[in-house]
């Protein structure tokens, strides 16, 4: 590991840090010595992120699995990679944009699998060729991706035990391989030796580790805030979000069912939530794209509903596998007609518990959906974080009793929000549907209907007290950088370094998008001369969403690069050094 000067958020500290990117063609196995070298990081006492990429074929193509294991918990790759071990060249290429070597870095490969393509090469990194299938082969019954563990898990100064204790806990195969498997692991171990240096000792963590994706955090905070029901259809990279949510949502009484497409899907957690039961569904910017008119209808009718857009690259079929923050428009002024809704972003995997919770309970106080913004980098990557603190409060819905005198679901109340009439309740019938309607709920073409409810579903939204977790707003100086969801990794570390050379910066992590808190960021941006805005899309979405509902000083900055390459940190860094220049010496 290299030990880098990384100055904190409030205090210099020293991490140490590695990256090692293991990559073959599909089936080869490494996304599975991905996730065990990540399990044995968190077992030595370490923290660590893995990213997944694959082709566009999603599956059957080539992958890799991307790490950076390190003594703090990171949110973002680091700038290149140290390690890259290729169990074979098909199609590997295809990341030589997505893992850049280190000047002087180590590329891993099959000693009879034919030359190192060039564009690996061209970077100067030293090459230790291993007789990888003669190895393997020489052990019956085991696999190279574990010869691959025992290399990086060595090179990552992981020690043997973790390493075993991992693969003893994720081992899903007939036990009579098991132990061919553990010794061509220590193979791959001796194999490093003369390269690697000594393993970390393992060490008690000071606190509860997880280790989970962004979608399991997001399942999880989703049931701690009530979700007892959810209906999607399958998209990546939204998938693993249900595979997670079934078993456990049969653990608390809930129920999860695959629907046949998104209209179905958006049509049942409607019909189920107006049951009186919070529900959600989940998928990526297609899928979302086929909800438009379910979500205008929960809008309309006050249904309070959770749909999570596990964001990808687009246009389109775009980019499955890919990430990208380019469903933010859709997301914040998609729908047609006047449709106020929630629109929520984590900012990182630890974040997806609580936001998810958070999100549901909105949605359920306010009686009105609630669009939450992950994307592929949080979603399908694996971290091993901290356990979050997370409130123990659960959704609550205002709900009226029987026989309420004078009863009107669409009230024009103060608050905007209405007392909801569970279906069965005797004496507060009404009527819910996607027409403009009257307080009772009787259909109307009326301007005064209409301006009323309109009022109402905005007034709701828009006048609620939400707090302090709107954004996270963090440090002080004359320059600001707003961001939000994914991008906040690479923008906080970009931060750190760009103190250590002087400039003050403040940022902002919006997770509240819809409503903005337009006039609490201006407070928040006060004595601030000059903003710059950090997202992954290709059109600046979140910047001309913020020019058109906030009020930014100076001239706004950008920094937008589409997908489906990561934001690097080296990257935002030095776009803050050269914008933080006065006008005058800016190249």
């Amino acid at each position: 590991m290299r030990s880098e000067v990384r100055p904190g958020l409030t205090s210099p500290a020293v991490a140490e840090t590695v990256s090692v990117a293991i990559a073959g063609s599909g089936g080869s196995g490494v996304m599975t010595a991905g996730e065990w070298l990540l399990d044995a990081a968190a077992r030595t006492g370490l923290y660590g992120l893995m990213v997944r990429t694959s082709g566009p074929q999603i599956r059957g193509g080539e992958a890799a699995a991307l790490l950076r294991i390190a003594t703090q918990q990171v949110e973002s790759l680091d700038d290149a990679f140290d390690v890259l071990f290729a169990i074979d060249w098909q199609n590997v290429h295809r990341f030589a944009d997505e893992i850049p070597l280190r000047q002087g870095g180590l590329l891993v490969c099959d000693a009879d699998a034919g030359d190192v393509p060039e564009v690996f090469l061209a970077t100067g990194a030293r090459v230790l060729a291993l007789p990888l299938k003669k190895m393997a082969k020489a052990i019956p019954g085991s696999w190279i991706n574990m010869l691959a563990l025992g290399v990086t898990g060595a090179l990552a100064r992981l020690p043997l035990d973790a390493l075993e204790e991992a693969v003893h806990a994720g081992w899903k195969r007939d036990a009579d391989v098991l132990q061919s498997n553990l010794r061509a692991l220590r193979e791959g171990v001796a194999a490093a030796r003369d390269v690697a240096a000594a393993p970390h000792e393992r060490r008690e963590a000071a606190s509860p580790r997880w280790v989970l994706s962004g979608n399991e955090a997001a399942g999880y905070g989703a049931l701690r805030g009530g979700i007892r029901f959810v209906a999607a259809y399958p998209i990546t990279p939204a998938t693993e979000m249900l595979e997670w949510m079934a078993p456990a949502l049969s653990q608390v009484g809930g129920a999860l069912l695959q629907a046949e497409d998104e209209l179905a899907s958006i049509n049942m957690v409607i019909g189920a939530s107006f049951g009186g039961v919070p529900s959600l569904t989940a998928t990526a910017g297609p899928g979302l794209s086929l909800m438009t008119e379910g979500i205008g209808l929960a809008v309309a009718a006050e249904v309070p509903i959770v749909v999570v857009d596990v964001m990808r690259g687009g246009p389109s079929t775009g980019i499955p596998a890919k990430s990208e923050q380019s469903d933010l428009s859709y997301a914040v002024g998609g729908l047609h007609g006047d449709a106020p809704r929630l629109v929520l972003a984590p900012t990182s995997i630890s974040d997806c518990a609580a936001t998810l919770q958070w999100a549901v309970q909105l949605a359920e106080a306010l009686q009105a959906p609630a669009l939450v913004l992950s994307d592929q980098f949080m979603g399908q990557s694996r971290a091993v974080i901290a356990a979050p603190a997370l409130p123990a409060s659960t959704a609550l819905r205002s709900t009226v009793a029987a026989n309420t005198p004078d009863y009107r679901r669409y009230r024009d109340t103060p608050t905007g929000v209405s007392p909801m009439a569970i279906p069965g309740t005797p004496g507060v019938t009404y009527t819910a549907d996607g027409l403009e309607h009257s307080e009772a709920g009787v259909p109307s073409s009326q301007a005064a209907d209409h301006r009323r409810q309109l009022d109402k579903r905005l007034r709701k939204l828009r006048d609620h007290d939400y707090g302090s977790r709107w954004a996270d707003v963090e440090g002080d100086g004359p320059l600001a950088v707003i961001t939000f969801g994914s991008s906040a990794g690479p923008v906080h570390e970009a931060v750190q370094r760009a103190r250590a050379q002087g400039v003050e910066l403040r940022v902002i992590v919006l997770r509240l998008l819809a409503p903005l808190q337009a006039a609490v960021l201006e407070r928040a941006l006060d004595g601030v001369q000059r903003v710059m805005v950090v997202e992954q899309n290709h059109g600046a979405q979140l910047l001309h969403y913020l020019r058109g509902v906030a009020d930014l000083p100076g001239k706004p900055a950008s920094f937008h690069r589409p997908g489906p390459l990561p934001l690097r940190p080296t990257d935002i860094r030095a776009a803050l050094l050269a914008w933080a220049q006065p006008e005058e010496q800016r190249p």
